[in-house]
């Protein structure tokens, strides 16, 4: 079967499951994109390792993975997304200690966490593109509606007409207090928190 090569496009609250979250990866050579609903505290990992500038006081369980896997000169070489059963996906881990390989099967979301923190490729094959993949259309019309956004008369795009219900509570503060609260919730543990933070941040160093 034809495997295709992913990258990590975003992740992203999901619009259809609630406390989830939308991880999307991208073919290398190609539109498609496949998006994968995942847990909240998958996500913290995945974004964690994603994040650099965020380092956590104590170790997750992907990053104990990792350092069991050093010690003992285990060495994860791929994640293959092999199959996909009712909407849910499937992959395993191709593993190599001592040059014999072996295959782990995992959950997709730690299989991303893992491949992330030990620098290898993610696969997928062909036919599981063909049935999930989606091919977003809807760019230049999301960024018509953002420059209608940013004109004079609303000029705070991120926080709802409700002053109660902002979309985005951390557009308000200013970017040094941006980065104290940061710096609080990574000593909280508050992951989750820490990367909403981080990409408020990041939207502002975009914009310079």
């Amino acid at each position: 079967m034809e495997r295709v090569k992913l990258s990590i496009t975003g992740l992203s609250y999901s619009q259809t499951q609630s406390g989830a979250y939308a991880l999307v990866l991208s073919e290398l050579d190609g539109q498609r994109r496949l998006p994968i609903i995942i847990g909240g505290a998958e996500a913290q990992s995945i974004a964690i390792a994603l994040e650099k500038d965020v380092v956590p006081p104590r170790p997750l369980t992907h990053d104990l993975f990792k350092s069991f896997a050093d010690t003992y000169g285990i060495t994860v070489m791929e994640v293959v997304i092999h199959t996909l059963e009712d909407g849910v996906f499937h992959a395993h881990l191709v593993c190599a200690k001592d040059g014999v390989e072996s295959v782990l099967d995992t959950r997709t979301s730690d299989a991303i966490a893992l491949a992330i923190r030990f620098g290898c490729p993610i696969f997928t094959y062909e036919h599981i593109l063909q049935k999930a993949g989606i091919i977003l259309e809807e760019d230049d019309e999301e960024k018509k509606e953002k420059e209608k956004l940013r004109t004079p008369s609303n000029p705070e795009p991120e926080v709802s007409e409700s002053p109660s219900e902002p979309k985005n509570p951390f557009s308000r503060y200013s970017s040094k207090t941006l980065e104290n609260m940061l710096k609080k919730a990574v000593g909280d543990e508050d992951y989750e928190k820490a990367a909403r933070i981080r990409d408020e941040l990041d939207r502002r160093e975009e914009k310079k």
